[in-house]
């Protein structure tokens, strides 16, 4: 150590200041000494070294151990004259202190009295007892320092201890240190230490929290006794939530947020729908009757999957609060809300997340169970994800299904622990304590605009009834049944407690609910700060996109001096950017086929379909785990300098905003992934949102967004998505996990015009495909399956006039020169086989075979083919529908009906394929070079 560090140690003093900086000076070390300066870290390694606890003990060992030395040792420093407080024993107690109030900071919430129903013992937490540390009841009422809490430099430790149990094992359970951002643990435990967890509340504000627990109550115990057995999954037992959520507007509000997303499943939703947003009560009562306009175009909903939006008066001004549609697969609403208000502070570049907010409702056991929210969680400060931090509110019932039990929803003693793995702060609250509520919930909302990060409120509450309320939960669970039914409702457990206080008298709850009561049945709007519509000018204006057809001929065309252009553009790179030798070859390609000098690849198309839509003023966001080279190094949007890593993305240059174009290489997650991106799409229909999966059959781990959203959103909820997924297909002989994008499933799921499926075979027909999907006015999803070994063959190339004539065909006809009058078979097919066919009647010459390609299989373009089979091909006798597949797979089963549409009486329709099979593809590239063989042989044998 040099000379002026070993001055500054010896003339230290221990004492509440340099205690809390040589803490957090080394707790900065233990996260990585190269932080610190090489004195300290120097100082720090020899501390370690001659500690025999070290790495057995807790990791402060070493600096408390050092905070007793230096105080023995300043003490005799003092010209012989030791004061009590130095002396060794004095130390002892005092590094004793320290440690204690650790313990509290990172142990005392599994003593804290969080559960209004008691039902779990507390567990036993030797940390938190002063014995433990060696502090008797002699040292109670010694002065010590308190180190690095909030409070006062020196108290008597019985206040030191009541201050800790106070804060930390009360009504609040807190758990931050897990972070390892010193600074935001510092800010947590200021924000927690210095009020000592009350919140500072006004008669006025007291009473308003009253006001909104009655609401709340109110709300169910009108329903309840006007629809009798119906199920609503009320609130009850969790009153709290709604000034909660109160509070979280409010207080967004005056933070400047101008829109909020909420996600939440079942349980108070229609509370929430009449006590936050503002739905009329008539509106809910009809839906409950069944008296309401049923659209004939809609399936509708059940009434508590409903989504809804409104405006609400804040301290800030107006706030636009948004409720997502929510299905029954209770966690899978996270992701869509997180791409929804991605694609609101994008129109609004709000970049930080200032402006907007998401906020997620979940269930305890749900949130312990479903996989789908650790995946939300890693997108949340993943780019090209990230939201600005989100508020998370577990709705902590403590038991899952009214049948379940407790022990088996979970390993983990907190249905919270996944939060962990992003470094959130868990707030643990009682439900019963309304005032210990609103205060962990102002604390929530300050972390998430101070760091940007998601936080979580475990309001831990009850269900007063079961699953639902016609379920009997004592059958199941009659301890804790017994406990509910005996507990008053937290409405008459704080107003009694006002009453106590003097803040309100005996006959003014009792007013409160009359009041509300009289409201509702004058089917009056009851929730207090609910606006009327107010302008918006970021609002979306969906009604071009209302009543269009899918079969409208627009214009899809480039003009040839404008893709060269473009592509001249592209071509640009930065000074001194130096590319690896592949991928320079790769963009002198595309120069040339710029020039018309080399056959256009897919490649190209796809670029410059792109460059044209961002040119035209659309926007462009692809994600996928491997989109910006391309799975099969087909695309390279993003290109990386061979010197120094750098990255550089061309299309950004296009227009003069580079966030106009997003491709992002997504973490390894399909569901969260892909609910991000369908939440985008519903809520901006400018931007081509486009999912990519990195194989085809890796879309099976998003299934339930598929199922649940993206084919039946419309129909149910109303809700337009543009949303495109592009899934490698094709059967190269690389097993079953690559070969199938599971087509059939996506057939399976079509009616009414839902989605489309296409499966284009050639460059050109990839380009005007992908300007169809904006260009027109049809807000559909759009399912493609795109090819792999495609990307290269020397048969599937178009010219560059492709691109600046025509549009995408539905069906493509024989390409050979065929005389229509000779042809006795006509082969149907789609995709990669096409080529396999075309090859192999080349080879043997045949004239009266002829070849047409199905480029979209739904909505099947019926008119197309059955003027093809029933005009051009009316001589043919045969009529055969070729696939890689095997035959309960694919197409085959799911089209049969349209292709019978399309033949005369006289054309027999047969089908030409891999046998039925349990399995997408064989794993043997004999077997399936054997089989591809057969196929393509019976196809046109």
């Amino acid at each position: 150590m040099s000379g002026a560090f070993e001055q500054f140690l010896r003339n230290s003093y221990l004492n509440a200041s340099n205690a809390t900086f040589m803490e957090a000076l080394y707790e900065t070390y233990l996260r990585d000494p190269s932080a610190v300066e090489p004195e300290w870290r120097s100082y720090f390694q020899g501390l370690e070294a001659g500690d025999s606890s070290a790495g057995r003990d807790i990791p402060h060992s070493p600096i408390r151990r050092e905070f007793e030395r230096i105080g023995r040792s300043n003490g005799q420093r003092r010209g012989g004259a030791v004061s009590e407080a130095m002396e060794p024993v004095a130390a002892q107690k005092q590094a004793a202190v320290l440690r204690l109030i650790n313990a509290y900071r990172v142990r005392g919430h599994q003593h804290a009295d969080t559960d209004p129903l008691e039902l779990r013992a507390k567990p036993d937490v030797p940390d938190l007892d002063p014995a433990f540390h060696g502090l008797t009841d002699a040292d109670m009422d010694t002065v010590f320092n308190t180190g690095s809490l909030f409070a006062e430099e020196r108290l008597p430790l019985r206040d030191i201890i009541a201050l800790v149990k106070e804060v930390y094992a009360g009504k609040i359970g807190s758990e931050y240190m897990h972070i390892t951002d010193t600074v935001q643990k510092r800010w947590i435990q200021e924000r927690l230490e210095r009020p000592r967890a009350r919140p500072d509340l006004s008669a006025e504000q007291r009473r308003y929290l009253l006001q909104r627990l009655v609401a709340a109550e109110g709300i169910e115990k009108y329903l309840n006794s006007k629809y009798v057995g119906q199920k609503r999954f009320s609130l009850e037992g969790g009153e709290t939530m709604i000034p909660m959520l109160d509070e979280v507007v409010q207080r967004g509000g005056s933070h400047g947020i101008k829109e909020l997303v909420l996600g939440m499943a079942h349980r108070g939703r229609l509370n929430v729908l009449i006590n936050l947003l503002g739905k009329s009560p008539k509106d809910l009562f009809a839906e409950f009757e069944g008296d309401y306009e049923v659209d004939n175009a809609s399936a509708g909903d059940v009434k508590y999957h409903m989504g809804y939006s409104s405006d609400i008066k804040t301290r800030g001004g107006p706030l636009h609060l948004a409720l997502a549609f929510n299905p029954s697969h209770l966690e899978i609403v996270n992701p869509v809300v997180e791409g929804s208000v991605r694609a609101r502070m994008q129109r609004r570049k709000d970049f930080q997340g200032d402006e907007v907010l998401p906020v997620l409702i979940h269930g305890d056991a749900a949130f312990a169970g479903q996989g789908v929210v650790m995946e939300t969680f890693q997108l949340s400060q993943a780019r090209g994800f990230f939201t600005g931090g989100t508020v998370h509110i577990v709705l902590n019932n403590q038991i899952g299904f009214t049948t379940s039990n407790p022990l088996d929803a979970r390993s983990t003693f907190y249905c919270t622990e996944v939060a962990k793995m992003v470094q959130a702060p868990i707030f643990h609250v009682n439900g019963d304590d309304p005032e210990a509520v609103l205060f962990v919930t102002q604390l929530a909302m300050d972390y998430r605009r101070e760091f940007r990060r998601d936080v979580v409120v475990d309001l831990i509450c009850y269900r007063r009834h079961g699953h639902n309320e016609a379920d009997e939960p004592s059958a199941t669970q009659p301890m804790m049944y017994r406990k509910i039914k005996a507990r008053d409702p937290v409405r008459k457990l704080y107003a009694d407690r006002l009453i106590s206080e003097g803040v309100i008298d005996a006959d003014s709850g009792k007013k409160l609910d009359r009041e509300y009561r009289d409201k509702l049945d004058n089917q009056e709007i009851v929730a207090p700060n609910a606006l009327d519509a107010v302008h918006n000018d970021y609002a979306v204006d969906w009604s071009p996109y209302f009543n269009a057809r899918w079969d409208t001929e627009i214009e899809t065309a480039v003009p040839l001096e404008k893709i060269r252009a473009l592509q001249e553009n592209l071509q640009r790179l930065p000074e001194g950017f130096e590319l690896n030798p592949r991928v320079a070859s790769v963009m002198e390609s595309r120069r040339k086929m710029a020039a018309g000098a080399l056959a256009m690849d897919w490649g190209f198309a796809e670029t410059m379909a792109y460059a044209s839509l961002l040119d035209e003023g659309y926007k462009v966001r692809l994600t996928g785990q491997d989109s910006g080279r391309g799975t099969f190094f087909h695309r390279n949007a993003v290109l990386h300098n061979a010197v120094d890593g750098a990255t550089y993305i061309p299309l950004k240059d296009i227009t003069t905003e580079p966030n106009d174009f997003t491709v992002i290489d997504s973490l390894l997650s399909e569901e969260a992934v892909l609910g991000f991106e369908y939440g985008f799409a519903t809520a901006d229909p400018t931007t081509m949102v486009i999912w990519e999966a990195q194989f085809g059959d890796f879309v099976n781990g998003a299934q339930v967004v598929i199922d649940q959203f993206i084919a039946s959103g419309e129909t149910k909820w109303g809700r337009l998505c543009g949303l495109t997924l592009y899934l490698p297909h094709g059967y190269e002989g690389q097993g079953p996990e690559h070969s199938s994008a599971r087509l059939e499933r996506f057939l399976q799921l079509c009616a009414e015009q839902n989605i489309q499926v296409c499966a284009p075979s050639t460059p050109a027909q990839f380009f005007h495909m992908i300007r169809r999907q904006m260009v027109r006015k049809w807000r559909k999803p759009l399912v493609v399956m795109t090819p792999k070994s495609l990307l290269r063959h020397k048969l599937s190339t178009s010219v560059l006039d492709d691109l600046s004539r025509g549009h995408f065909q539905l069906v493509i006809d024989e390409i050979d020169e065929l005389r229509a009058r000779d042809v006795r078979r006509v082969v149907l097919c789609s995709g990669k086989v096409y080529y396999d066919l075309l090859q192999e009647r080349r080879k043997r010459e045949l004239k009266d075979i002829a070849i047409v390609r199905v480029e979209q299989l739904y909505p099947f373009p019926e008119n197309d083919l059955a003027a093809l089979l029933k005009r051009r091909y009316k001589g043919a006798k045969e009529v055969i529908w070729c696939q890689e597949e095997p035959k309960n797979q694919g197409a085959w089963y799911q089209i049969q009906h349209h292709l019978q549409h399309c033949i005369t009486r006289e054309q027999r329709l047969g089908y030409a394929g891999r046998e039925p099979s349990a399995s997408p593809a064989v794993g043997y590239a004999k077997v399936h070079h054997e089989q591809q063989r057969r196929l393509v042989d019976d196809a046109l044998s």
